[in-house]
């Protein structure tokens, strides 16, 4: 088990439920915007936020965000060592660090020590595409490897300073590194680790190299808190993390739906059906399973888990419960029937 942090009031490691973290797109000063944002973000689940802060104007409007909104912030910093001092001051939640551009130890020590002041943990957030030099040099370039000895060589600097309220990131775009680092890192430090897929790309391909790196880390028990990285609308993210979390079986955050592929026993417009069925749950808040099954031959014994389902016929379908057969339906009448049953329980 990983040790605890506190992000603001979110428990991070130790056994604690995985957090949904994301990011603003918008410019960090332009208070107005970022905070319509956050709140867009906090509506669709979101727990964490990350800001980039690439001027002392962005690290200065951590103060007014922070007046308007309830989740905790984390100040994203490159570079420039001092506006990570001035993030904390303005209060920022967390600090989130790249070794790779951060600067020396005395600069680290700074920030670690006005960290330490406030109580805020610093991320160390390893990159694929901003690794040290000297360590891009030992390696022959990014490897998982290469991710790792920077994590832990930026664990130790901190340590040496005697600050561990940390968390770790190493992140690429490469999900099979991804994997091989996280899972490396995990077997060398307890401190809690921060999953993703950095720079995944667009939705289409994105979505998929998340569910795989994200989602399968977390079936293997490595994983704290989690940021789906999409060239996208970040609130698109945070549905993509509910998403992967529920899928992994760590949260339930609504119905899931589950559907058979078809075969040539089916009989009825089974993917018409499912896109409806999926379409009418939508804002419903029940966590419950719900099966739409193409035939009546197997399809309840196959969905047996399932809280409630229909599987079609020639004409006519069946309503089942716990893979019990509850009656015939004509087949027009299925989904209707469905709802029905589902506002019921």
């Amino acid at each position: 088990m990983t040790r605890k942090i506190m992000v603001g009031g979110v428990l991070i490691g130790g056994g604690a439920p995985v957090t949904i973290q994301s990011m603003c797109n918008t410019k960090t000063d332009d208070v107005a915007a970022t905070v319509a944002q956050i709140h867009d973000l906090e509506a669709e689940g979101c727990e964490i936020v990350r800001l980039a802060v690439p001027d002392f104007s962005s690290a200065q409007a951590i103060a007014r965000i922070k007046e308007r909104i309830q989740i905790p912030l984390v100040a994203d910093i490159h570079f420039d060592w001092r506006l990570a001092l001035e993030a904390v001051a303005a209060g920022a939640d967390k600090i989130r660090i790249n070794p790779g551009n951060i600067g020396g130890p005395d600069k680290v020590q700074a920030v670690a020590e006005a960290c330490d002041s406030k109580g805020v943990p610093i991320r160390i957030g390893v990159n694929g595409g901003s690794l040290e030099d000297s360590i891009l040099r030992k390696y022959g370039g990014v490897t998982a490897d290469a991710l790792v000895e920077s994590a832990l060589k930026e664990i130790a600097l901190l340590e040496q300073f005697d600050f561990k309220n940390i968390c770790v990131s190493v992140k690429t775009s490469s999900v099979p590194m991804t994997i091989e680092a996280y899972s490396m890192l995990s077997r060398k430090t307890d401190y809690p680790l921060h999953l993703g897929v950095t720079e995944s790309g667009t939705p289409k391909m994105g979505l998929l190299k998340s569910a795989m790196g994200i989602g399968g880390l977390l079936c293997m028990g490595i994983g704290d808190t989690i940021r789906v990285s999409l060239t996208a609308s970040p609130v698109a993210e945070v549905r993509a993390a509910k998403q992967i979390l529920q899928a992994a079986g760590l949260r339930k955050t609504g119905p899931e739906l589950i559907s058979c592929p078809t075969c040539g026993r089916t009989r009825i417009d089974l993917i018409r059906l499912a896109n409806e069925v999926e379409r009418r749950l939508e804002g419903c808040g029940k966590n419950i399973t719900v099966a739409v099954m193409g035939c009546v031959v197997n399809g309840p014994g196959e969905a047996a888990a399932a809280d409630v389902g229909i599987a079609g016929g020639v004409g006519t379908g069946i309503l089942f419960r716990k893979g019990k057969k509850l009656k015939t339906v004509p087949q027009d009448q299925l989904v209707d029937q469905l709802m029905e049953l589902i506002e019921s329980l």
